[in-house]
């Protein structure tokens, strides 16, 4: 994947959004539950995403990218800076492939906590994803080589923090940057509300080249009331839907739950840490979850089988959107 920063935050080109077709594998893996369905009817929301989505809520629960076919932008505010930005996004398709075009700015305001580290810039992006994504033999690990998805608001996803315990130059408890290695243990976490990592209210800040994306729930781009079960927000990087936090359990409307727990006792040394940190397992890292199967609705990668289709799902803990690819990721997510 090649990005570019665009030094001008004037108006951005419109470029089209098509999607392609997304077959779900008729594998029955992980967790399944055919009583469980991402629309109160089991049907899809066949309404027309407007071309201007600026603070718009995704809300189609159709799980093929064809669905979102059409040519998208939106106008936001970078509030630390008092800037103006323009998005634009494309979803175009040759039949066996969705290619995803953005310039990586998003459909909300931004940037509403004071300044991020790095200034949000126009960085060009262009994905692929598969039109019939399949369930592959093994999982596949989220790593800090590949981005994790892009939503259908033109921002990414990038959960892990390049950022673990005594790695990097950052005084000791305040590491930001430089843990590059994806086994290195106690890698912070985002996410908890014990870690300050300088996002704004909706869980995201800047890459160094100025692109914006989500290090957990967009909230801006879903409907949080819980009235109705949530629509498709986006697309993993191996072609599979995420969807919203809640689902329709037979016909009653609740939050989606993730099979991942906090650990018990104090934490133990790992090969290959920088420091042991130790301490109680309380969320701060990454290490400090386990998977339970069984314990929560979804499957270790915090997804599960919808209707014979495989999806991911928000969650409001821990690992909050994606654990690992169920299936392969494009090699266009790579960094």
């Amino acid at each position: 994947m090649k990005k570019f920063l665009i030094l001008s935050s004037s108006s951005l080109i419109l470029a089209g959004v098509v999607a392609c077709s997304i077959g779900g594998s008729s594998d029955t893996v992980g967790s399944s539950d055919d009583n469980v369905t991402p629309s109160e009817d089991g049907a899809s929301d066949n309404g027309n995403t407007p071309s201007d989505i600026t603070n718009y809520f995704f809300t189609k629960t159709d799980p093929s990218c064809s669905a979102y076919v059409g040519e998208f932008t939106s106008t936001i505010k970078d509030l630390g800076n008092n800037r103006t930005l323009a998005g634009s996004l494309s979803i175009t398709t040759d039949g066996s492939t969705c290619t995803i075009s953005s310039n990586s700015i998003p459909n909300h305001d931004v940037n509403d906590k004071g300044a991020f580290a790095n200034t949000i810039g126009e960085v060009n992006e262009t994905f692929s994803i598969p039109v019939s994504p399949s369930v592959a033999s093994s999982t596949t690990q989220l790593s800090l080589e590949y981005d994790n998805a892009i939503f259908l608001n033109g921002a990414e996803l990038d959960l892990l923090a390049a950022a673990c315990y005594r790695v990097g130059p950052n005084p000791l408890g305040k590491e930001k940057i430089g843990c590059m290695q994806t086994d290195t243990p106690w890698r912070y976490d985002p996410m908890s509300p014990l870690n300050k990592f300088g996002t704004d209210s909706h869980n995201t800040y800047t890459q160094q080249d100025g692109a914006y994306h989500y290090h957990g729930n967009p909230m801006a781009i879903h409907d949080s009331s819980g009235q109705t079960a949530s629509g498709v927000i986006g697309f993993a990087a191996d072609g599979f839907p995420i969807y919203g936090p809640f689902i329709d359990k037979s016909g009653s409307i609740r939050r989606v739950t993730s099979s991942y727990v906090l650990k018990n006792g104090t934490r133990q040394n790992q090969s290959g840490e920088g420091a042991f940190p130790g301490g109680t397992y309380d969320g701060t890292y990454i290490d400090d979850y386990e998977y339970q199967a069984g314990v929560g609705d979804l499957d270790e990668c915090n997804g599960m089988m919808i209707n014979g289709r495989y999806g991911y799902f928000v969650t409001s803990t821990y690992p909050w959107i994606m654990k690992c690819f169920k299936g392969t990721p494009d090699s266009s997510f790579r960094k």
